[in-house]
């Protein structure tokens, strides 16, 4: 407790009353005594995360976390220990991001004891969507209303503000005009959209509430909680309004309320933004988030394989810090979103980037922009499904799953904890129809499907979508064998041919070698002479100097 009293000290600088503080200390209190969930201490090589969406699948009028609980029992809990269930709150929009109350389940989804049924089966990552709120929640009503008690839960500025500083990741006006009922107008801050007003953390009533919010997700069993777009939670007009001191502050806080109340759950930072800007969430490596987004992990593969070439790939990867006991990197290829292009930032140069950027737009990709504060335009996520990312309209399907198993055999094996969205492992093509239904590019990537129809499809042998998912299944039940991807087992990248990735997971006995051929043609390498076990199905392979990778072939090598 004298961590989070030391923390709300510096962030309010000892401005809160004696009777908030009991007031906020009791219900800390309370909430510790009442933790019936254990959270799993630390993280290992079984330890790999579904993203999904708690409507992703129907049947009829059945509640869909019913139906997703269904599907993942059958078919999913063999795999994947942890599922992320995104948003299942009532919502406005942005697929569930936009919450109009953060301590309800979406009735569509189903209510609190469906959440607990699956936590009897896996581990919940939950969304903390702590930056922002729906325009259509209470809180936002009442301040509209001239409710004296919302008066300082959003930030509202003169129209004509200054905030040219602040960072902007949309297009979308930073403030938004509302009109009250009084018939006073007002601009309120809106860093994402005008569906999603920020909320004022300055405001102690605000984290108390929020808090509150924080408290009732460990009650109710999350064992990871994700932060979202977290970077932008604390605003101070005439800075750039993104990673301030106070905003890892509030993260700090949060990481010592977690910690006191249900030691072992573990905080996710949610950053999409260039790599030092991002590991700065992990603090001094025990104060802040234990986990981060590994966000340059999927343009960095995207671009290695529609080049050819690795050499910008092996040279990030050799430079990653070593994760730690205490902090990992959360890997991923494709997730709800789009594939963010911030982090590449300074690993590619920008017309590097712009090609790759106009290759998929040529193959039906959508493209979403931010504007810069010179007052130009940049791509600052490319929207697709990764399986379209990685091949063109016209590759059959077998070339396609080549690509997008290579892909990810390279997630599984990279040091840190994988995480594969709902969309790959069923191996989705691009939802266009979806995107002109809803009305945003994001779509692309959000399809939802009846369960009994997906299943038809998934029992067909010969379809993509079953190869795919039987595949892709098998690939990582083998990761979870081996104790050499223990996500904070050593990597260590081996110089080869500029086609192959290649590195080292382990050491001793236990290590194993990744190679990966990331062209469309057969490469040779040298390679160490002796006995080995291609994983997986622990084949033999008597190696004599060299080694052949046919075309987007990948290999994890061990003695």
């Amino acid at each position: 407790m004298e961590a989070i009293k030391g923390l709300l000290k510096d962030i309010y600088a000892g401005k809160l009353s004696p009777v908030f503080l009991d007031d906020l200390f009791t219900r800390i209190e309370v909430a510790r005594n009442e933790m019936a969930y254990t959270a799993k201490q630390g993280w290992d090589e079984k330890d790999v995360v579904l993203i999904t969406y708690a409507d992703q699948f129907t049947n009829k009028q059945e509640k869909t976390l019913s139906v997703f609980d269904y599907f993942y029992q059958r078919h999913l809990a063999d795999v994947f220990n942890i599922v992320h269930l995104l948003p299942f709150y009532p919502y406005s929009s942005d697929d569930g991001f936009s919450v109009i109350d953060y301590q309800q389940v979406s009735p569509v989804a189903g209510d609190w004891e469906d959440v607990r049924k699956l936590v009897l089966s896996s581990r919940l990552m939950f969304d903390y969507v702590c930056n922002h709120i729906s325009a259509s929640s209470e809180w936002f009503r009442q301040f509209l209303a001239g409710n004296p008690k919302y008066e300082n839960y959003f930030i509202s500025l003169n129209g004509d503000s200054d905030l040219s500083g602040v960072t902007r990741p949309r297009q979308s006006p930073l403030l938004t005009a509302f009109r009250c009922e009084n018939g006073e107008t007002r601009h309120v801050w809106t860093t994402f959209s005008a569906d999603q007003i920020d909320l004022n953390f300055a405001h102690p009533d605000v984290l108390r509430d929020m808090l509150d919010v924080l408290l009732k997700y460990l009650a109710e069993g999350a064992e990871y909680v994700r932060l979202d777009a977290v970077g932008y939670m604390w605003k101070e007009p005439g800075t750039s309004c993104i990673h301030l001191h106070k905003t890892h502050l509030l993260v700090k806080l949060f990481r010592a309320v977690v910690d006191y109340v249900s030691p072992g759950t573990v905080i996710i930072t949610e950053t999409n933004v260039p790599h030092q800007d991002n590991i700065s969430y992990f603090g001094n490596g025990y104060d802040e988030a234990q986990m981060v987004y590994q966000f340059p992990l999927p343009p960095l593969v995207l671009h290695a394989i529609h080049c050819e070439n690795g050499e910008t790939l092996k040279r990030w990867a050799a430079g990653l810090d070593a994760c730690t006991p205490a902090t990992t990197f959360f890997n991923f290829l494709a997730s709800h979103d789009g594939i963010g292009l911030n982090p590449l930032r300074g690993l590619l140069p920008e017309p590097e980037i712009l090609r790759l950027v106009e290759a998929l737009q040529q193959e039906g990709a959508r493209v979403s922009y931010k504007n810069n504060p010179d007052g130009s335009i940049s791509p600052y996520e490319i929207n697709v499904t990764y399986m379209d990312a990685l091949n063109r309209q016209a590759d059959g399907d077998d070339i396609r799953l080549q690509r997008f198993m290579l892909a990810h055999a390279i997630l599984l094996a990279f040091p840190g904890v994988p995480a594969v969205y709902i969309q790959s492992i069923l191996g989705s093509r691009n939802d266009i129809q979806g995107t002109e239904i809803a009305g945003h590019n994001r779509a692309i990537n959000r399809q939802k499907y009846d369960v009994t129809e997906i299943e038809k499809i998934l029992s067909k042998p010969d379809s993509l979508r079953a190869r795919v998912f039987c595949e892709l299944k098998k690939l990582i039940a083998c990761r979870t064998e081996q104790t050499a991807f223990h996500p904070c087992a050593p990597m260590r990248v081996i110089e080869c041919h500029e086609s192959v990735f290649a590195f080292t997971r382990g050491q001793g006995k236990e290590e194993i070698v990744c190679l990966f051929n990331l062209s469309a043609t057969p490469v040779q390498i040298n390679f160490p002479s002796g006995s080995y076990q291609v994983l997986p199905g622990h084949l033999s392979l008597e190696c004599h100097g060299e080694i052949t990778l046919k075309a987007y072939q990948y290999i994890w090598l061990c003695h």
